[in-house]
């Protein structure tokens, strides 16, 4: 079966939407794929995603472990893969 006959009657795919909360105002809140950056460093600790909350507009920052990492990337959130200088 090719690809094309797989996805033939296929109109369009659902945005995959990240249930998130802003450790700021304490809201809880669904984002989209676009509204999320994540940032791929050398270790865990420079690893992190980020958005700006839809209720009060701060910047949040958070870890991201492995397994954030793979849910994040697969559901289509940009990447940015951060380098050493050294």
């Amino acid at each position: 079966m090719s690809v094309r006959t797989a996805f033939a009657g296929m109109r369009r795919v659902a945005e995959v939407v990240f249930r998130a909360g802003c450790p700021d105002c304490r809201a809880r809140f669904e984002l989209g794929a676009g509204a999320l950056r994540l940032a791929i460093g050398a270790t865990s600790k420079t690893t992190f995603y980020s958005f700006v909350c839809p209720e009060c507009g701060a910047s949040v920052r958070k870890p991201a472990g492995e397994r954030i990492v793979e849910l994040l990337t697969g559901g289509g959130v940009r990447t940015l893969r951060l380098h050493s200088t050294l």
